[in-house]
């Protein structure tokens, strides 16, 4: 009863700050005004998220609300924006993606266009766009925070469950192989059980837990058995973080960053070439994160984790020995069910593994679950990414 009063208080002290700082934003804008066009000079859009938040910070009120307004689509993706107003911004590109999908349809129902192949298609992107307006609409929980969106091709959203920019422990979650717009809900609640797990081990801390799927994620095995996508993913997990430190309000946060299969080449990709703003690094049922060490990654080898279940199919998978090899393996059928035994050398397709103590880095418990378990409640994994992310 003592944790769950603790909890209550903390979630209605950050709903008090919250709400006080949107009482303090009406005031100044009833003070000059609703809106007014920002001056010339914005931020290329190569600037640093630091020089970003330096330019938002010179805005009135009234002038952030334009930018909101006006250009949604460059406010609300922009790393160094704070995530009110990028959520803000994220929601109206919402509203207005499903508004032209709407009137698309009522054009081929009439036969202006398309056709059944077409209605279908449309149909389905409706059903995704109100799955994720649903969760964004939930009440219960930490508020949801959108902080990224393009629907074009599969998709891609950032979502944060939480405040990142107040938060005392951010979590960014990089999620693998066939991860769409269509799975955010999915994926979220993974990163939402990560975070009530924290709640739970640290009522008194508030947490933020953030899915990050702004990368084209591979759909089959040929894309997934190359760290092409991975690499181009690399720069803008890098911005993001950078983005988050540099919106953050108060002392610095501790950034957990967290990837999962084919995500951890993410991580570990954006990480070895680029740096990441993070104070710890996770993977879970990793191929391989593109290095054969932890020190290879710009983070002391101490807060570099690793978890693969004993029954992850992942364990079976062997790079080929030469290039041959790979392309037969990336185009056989049978390649999706297991390609080869793993030799004792604890290589994997993209390296070394990580759950290998020889990788340097360190390894948490998780129990039989296969490739996905690791977030089912009674997982020591869970558990102990909960830990790391709390940094305990």
């Amino acid at each position: 009863m003592a944790a769950a009063l603790r909890e209550a208080l903390a979630l209605a002290d950050a709903a008090d700050r919250e709400a006080a700082g949107r009482l303090a934003e009406l005031t100044g804008a009833a003070r000059t005004g609703w809106v007014e066009r920002p001056p010339p000079g914005r931020p290329a859009d190569d600037a640093t998220p630091a020089a970003v938040r330096a330019w938002w910070d010179g805005l009135t009120p009234a002038q952030r609300r334009w930018l909101v307004l006006h250009e949604p689509a460059r406010t609300g993706r922009r790393d160094g924006v704070p995530a009110a107003a990028r959520d803000q911004a994220n929601r109206l590109l919402l509203a207005g993606h499903r508004e032209a999908l709407l009137a698309e349809r009522r054009a081929a129902s009439a036969g202006r266009s398309a056709g059944r192949t077409g209605l279908r298609r449309i149909d389905r992107a409706l059903a995704t766009l109100d799955r994720l307006a649903g969760r964004l609409a939930a009440t219960t929980g930490p508020r949801p925070y959108l902080l990224g969106l393009d629907p074009r091709g599969d998709g891609r959203a950032i979502v944060a469950l939480g405040n990142p920019d107040r938060a005392r422990r951010v979590l960014t979650y990089v999620p693998g192989m066939t991860s769409d717009l269509a799975d955010v809900p999915g994926e979220l609640g993974r990163a939402a059980r990560v975070q009530d797990r924290c709640t739970a081990l640290a009522p008194g801390e508030e947490t933020a837990a953030v899915l990050w799927l702004d990368y084209d994620a591979p759909d089959f095995l040929p894309e997934a058995s190359s760290p092409a996508q991975a690499r181009d993913a690399g720069p803008g997990l890098h911005r993001f973080q950078e983005g988050l430190r540099a919106t953050h309000d108060g002392p610095a946060a501790r950034q957990t960053v967290l990837g999962h299969s084919y995500g951890s080449l993410v991580v570990g990709s954006a990480a070895r070439d680029h740096g990441l703003a993070a104070d710890a690094l996770a993977f879970v049922g990793s191929p391989g994160v593109g290095v054969d060490r932890a020190g290879a990654l710009g983070l002391p080898p101490g807060q570099v984790w690793s978890s693969t279940a004993g029954d992850d199919v992942i364990r079976l998978v062997e790079p080929p020995r030469d290039l041959a090899g790979r392309a037969v393996l990336a185009t056989s059928p049978l390649a999706s069910v297991a390609l080869l035994l793993r030799p004792d050398d604890h290589r994997l397709w993209f390296g070394h593994d990580p759950s290998d103590p020889g990788f340097g880095g360190r390894t948490f418990p998780s129990s039989r679950g296969g490739h996905t378990g690791y977030w089912e409640p009674d997982n020591p994994a869970l558990d102990g990414m909960a830990r790391i992310v709390l940094g305990r």
